[in-house]
């Protein structure tokens, strides 16, 4: 199993399968340096930005959002923030 130094959660964990984004930069780039359990995180994340921004997927500013987001959430100051008026579901 291929292993990353994860730069979400700062440890050697297994990596991803496959290249995420194939064909955008992005992509590679998490692929060799993002774990597979940081990668789940950004997941539960994106649910949330796309739930609370209302995101359509399918125009080109979505995904521009997203993928900002995601470079953010991975290689930016990693003080990612939930959406203004996000509030934590109770259990």
């Amino acid at each position: 199993m291929r292993t990353v130094k994860c730069v979400k959660l700062g440890k050697e964990l297994p990596g991803l399968a496959e290249v995420p984004f194939e064909g955008h930069p992005l992509g590679q780039r998490i692929y060799d340096n993002v774990s597979q359990e940081g990668w789940n995180q950004w997941k539960e994340y994106m649910k949330i930005l796309m739930n609370e921004y209302r995101l359509n997927l399918a125009t080109p500013e979505a995904q521009e959002f997203l993928i900002q987001q995601m470079e953010e959430y991975f290689f930016g100051q990693g003080n990612v923030d939930r959406p203004p008026d996000y509030v934590e579901p109770t259990k």
